[in-house]
């Protein structure tokens, strides 16, 4: 893929990637690779308030810009919210930025990146929602069904930042990590399960969840922890075990998932935070694509029924078979053959270790 010519050494950067969680998820790789290419630049982030968990203080970043889609989106109907739209802009112009990188590639983060003013905005040659007239540069980065993070790193690249390797620094503390062991309230091995989705057609039934958790237990010697969102709260009571949704601020979710010995999940953020930490996985998928919207580099940890429907994308659906018919003992199946390469995994580590 030819680069572009920037002409400059830009000195202070941008990235435009405001949500989701998983896409954020998705995108720190190439914060690490801009960082790694342009090491004296000021580099900053701008997301929204519900994402920004995930960047604030983190040690690749130099500034975090807080974006509140919701108030700001009132602003053609509500006068207050198009003032405080209008002095965002201001503000953001005012950062003087020379490079900016949407990596959304919608009308809104491509209207924002010209509202930067910055002289090289650079963006998806096939952005959906007219974005592409916002920016100066734009890049064909193939198929739309691949990857997300593969598309992100071809933008990457453009600009002069290597192809690889791809890795994930998540703003985690030790802190963090003692929480999470308080709020536990115990050492023991355990798995943690994900039951909420954004989509009610992604969510694999909670019965099966609950059904789930006694096999963990009685099987594997596993307590399972609940973790998601305020809204998962009911779901984790269904369930069983620890309930630790809406009780955990992102960091602390993050450190949960590093000392998981096991993540069931069903195409979530935090199912991408999961592969991304290379936990021991099993991600469960229905009306989506995992090729483009899967776990990034372990597509084997996916579990799906391969139906003629599936995946069909729809937010509704009258029967769901796809998640339907899909019982735990594919599940379980596949939670052993992930722990069992795990395990496989940390010898081989530690034996490069001791001879390099």
């Amino acid at each position: 893929m030819p680069g572009i010519d920037l002409k400059i050494s830009p000195q202070r950067i941008l990235l435009i990637k405001p949500s989701a969680i998983g896409d954020v998820v998705h995108t720190l790789p190439i914060l690490k690779l801009v960082r790694k290419r342009y090491p004296a630049a000021h580099v900053a982030w701008l997301v929204t308030p519900a994402c920004s968990g995930l960047l604030e203080n983190h040690p690749l970043l130099d500034e975090v810009i807080l974006f509140d889609r919701r108030r700001f989106g009132k602003g053609w109907r509500n006068p207050r919210s198009l003032f405080g739209l209008t002095s965002f802009t201001v503000e953001l112009r005012r950062r003087k930025f020379d490079l900016v990188l949407d990596l959304q590639g919608l009308f809104r983060s491509g209207w924002l990146a010209r509202q930067t003013g910055a002289p090289i905005r650079v963006g998806f040659s096939n952005a959906r929602e007219f974005a592409t007239i916002f920016y100066t540069h734009r890049v064909d980065v193939g198929d739309s069904e691949q990857h997300a993070t593969d598309r992100y790193l071809k933008l990457a690249a453009s600009i002069g930042c290597e192809s690889g390797p791809v890795e994930y620094v998540f703003n985690t503390t030790d802190t963090d990590r003692a929480r999470v062991v308080e709020k536990i309230g115990h050492e023991r091995p355990y798995a943690v399960l994900l039951p909420g989705t954004n989509w009610r057609t992604k969510r694999w039934p909670i019965e099966r969840f609950a059904a789930l958790a006694w096999a963990l237990k009685d099987r594997m010697g596993f307590e399972s922890v609940v973790a998601g969102g305020g809204n998962d709260v009911a779901l984790g009571e269904k369930i069983g075990g620890i309930n630790l949704a809406g009780k955990t601020n992102l960091p602390e979710l993050v450190a949960l998932l590093e000392g998981a010995s096991l993540v069931v999940a069903n195409d979530s953020g935090p199912m991408h935070i999961a592969a991304a930490l290379n936990r021991p996985l099993v991600a469960v998928y229905g009306p989506t694509n995992p090729m483009r919207t899967g776990p990034y580099g372990k597509m084997d940890s996916v579990v799906r029924l391969d139906l003629p429907c599936s995946p069909c994308y729809s937010r509704k659906c009258s029967h769901q078979s796809c998640l339907q018919w899909l019982g735990i003992e594919a599940v379980m199946q596949l939670a052993q053959t992930q722990i069992e390469i795990a395990g496989k995994d940390a010898v081989e580590r530690l034996k490069q270790s001791i001879h390099p």
